[in-house]
């Protein structure tokens, strides 16, 4: 199953490594990501696959990466690709 991760918060040192580092341990992959800085502002959207096992557990993860941000001082959002493309569809 493929998801959305944004991720966005003041630019500091470890982010990216932060998160990827989250992924991993939960062996979730990332297929594509895109991130820029605007004004100190740090902006990053990923697209991973859960995988069977990680997409059971998708509410958990989705939280455990809120709680990731509100301890990294980021809001970071789990989203599945399907509602993603529905909420940004013009």
């Amino acid at each position: 199953m493929k998801a959305i991760i944004t991720v966005l918060g003041r630019d500091r040192v470890g982010i990216i490594a932060e998160v990827c580092a989250f992924l991993s341990a939960r062996q979730i992959n990332i297929l594509d990501i895109s991130q820029t800085i605007v004004q100190g502002f740090f902006n990053m959207i990923m697209i991973v696959d859960m995988g069977e096992e990680a997409a059971a557990q998708f509410e958990q993860t989705a939280r455990d990466l809120r709680q990731l941000g509100l301890q990294s001082g980021l809001e970071i959002k789990l989203q599945h690709e399907e509602i993603f493309n529905s909420m940004h569809r013009i």
